[in-house]
């Protein structure tokens, strides 16, 4: 698929949800948190809940009580323009307290991701006498020469089975990773945790879809899609399968979710069926219109 039409940023909670899993209790996620009423919007702000205890996660070790996210697509640019730009929305967001200074200044952190290493930004800070520290593989903090201490996080040098959610969210996956994404999808059991997964899942499905392609003869795969994307899976395959004309009940379209849908699509799209069938399946199954369903598809 195009770049244009994967939403890297549905990705994005998820993924450092997922991430930090383990200090959910201590965290509290705000996606697309909007600054003022020009529509300025941070991608994500996590605030901790507990001021000063450590996060254990790489990711979240430099946390403090505020931090500002910033996600950049894989052809997405990272250059010192764009570095200040965050600066800039950080600075905005330490501003708009009801309070003067509620949110001090040494309170908040900065944190951008990327796919890969922003070189051209890293020698400007090397050129501008600016120290560059790697505490972890992938991850990168700036500590002085700005307001906010920040760091870098490039998601295709982080250790992919300790970070499987921020490195799904790539345009490179290969077969291999995708089944271990699959596979980790599969293990939660929890319905808040699967959700979660399952967002990951479907970016990571839409911007790898040549790859997810090359896997439909994988029995193995289609099988596990299948079961993944239950009880919305289900409504189709038996309307595929009994080729039935009964129209769902109102109650039973309800409980449908948009996601579910789209997941539903995703998967029966990985396992070779084509936009005529799959039109078809969903019109049937979930009783809704010819321009409903291909506003899905």
């Amino acid at each position: 698929m195009e770049e244009t039409t994967t939403q890297w940023h549905l990705g994005l909670k998820p993924a450092v949800d997922l991430e930090l899993a383990e200090e959910r209790e201590n965290l509290s996620y705000y996606r697309e948190y909007s600054l003022n009423q020009q529509a300025l919007e941070i991608d994500l702000l996590i605030i901790k809940k507990e001021g000063k205890q450590p996060i254990r996660n790489e990711i979240g070790r430099l946390f403090r009580k505020y931090n500002v996210i910033e996600y950049k697509s894989p052809k997405d640019e990272l250059n010192i323009d764009t570095f200040y730009k965050v600066v800039a929305y950080t600075s905005l967001y330490k501003s708009y307290g009801k309070t003067v200074d509620e949110r001090k200044a040494d309170e908040i952190t900065m944190t951008l991701i990327r796919k890969a290493k922003p070189v051209k930004l890293f020698q400007y800070f090397e050129e501008h006498g600016i120290p560059l520290e790697n505490p972890y593989k992938g991850v990168y903090y700036v500590m002085e020469g700005f307001m906010f201490p920040a760091q870098i996080v490039v998601t295709k040098e982080l250790n992919r089975q300790e970070h499987i959610w921020l490195t799904a969210l790539t345009d490179e996956m290969q077969k291999q990773q995708m089944k271990e994404l699959l596979d980790k999808v599969e293990s939660f059991r929890t319905k808040f945790d699967r959700e979660l997964a399952e967002a990951v899942l479907e970016v990571a499905i839409k911007a790898n879809w040549q790859t997810a392609q090359e896997l439909r003869g994988d029995g193995n795969m289609c099988e596990a899609l299948m079961e993944l994307m239950e009880p919305e899976i289900n409504k189709i395959k038996e309307t595929v399968r009994e080729e039935t004309k009964q129209e769902v009940t109102q109650q039973v379209t309800q409980q449908v979710t948009q996601q579910g849908i789209k997941n539903a699509i995703i998967a029966l799209r990985v396992c070779g069926n084509g936009d005529i069938e799959i039109k078809n399946a969903i019109m049937k199954a979930y009783g809704i219109s010819s321009n409903e369903a291909e506003k899905y598809l």
